[in-house]
């Protein structure tokens, strides 16, 4: 990992992509302070979190609850 003052990331901006490209990893610093992390593209997708993971919808053998209630009422009947 490497740390770079911003000024002079905006100077030799190509030179530090080339660098990132051969799997550096850059910390640009503002005032000496880190503001960014510039890393390598991984090409992985990252994992998605469960809340928003596509999900089948629940299936059940017999029939359905409304179905069951309609039966229970006409037996009543």
């Amino acid at each position: 990992m490497k740390t770079i003052a911003f000024s002079d990331f905006r100077k030799k901006a190509a030179g530090f992509i080339d660098e990132v490209e051969l799997g550096e990893t850059l910390v640009l610093l503002r005032r000496g302070k880190p503001i960014a992390e510039i890393i390598p593209f991984s090409g992985i997708d990252k994992e998605i979190p469960s809340w928003k993971q596509v999900v089948r919808p629940l299936q059940m053998k017999g029939s359905d609850l409304s179905s069951a209630i309609l039966e229970e009422r006409r037996a009543e009947e």
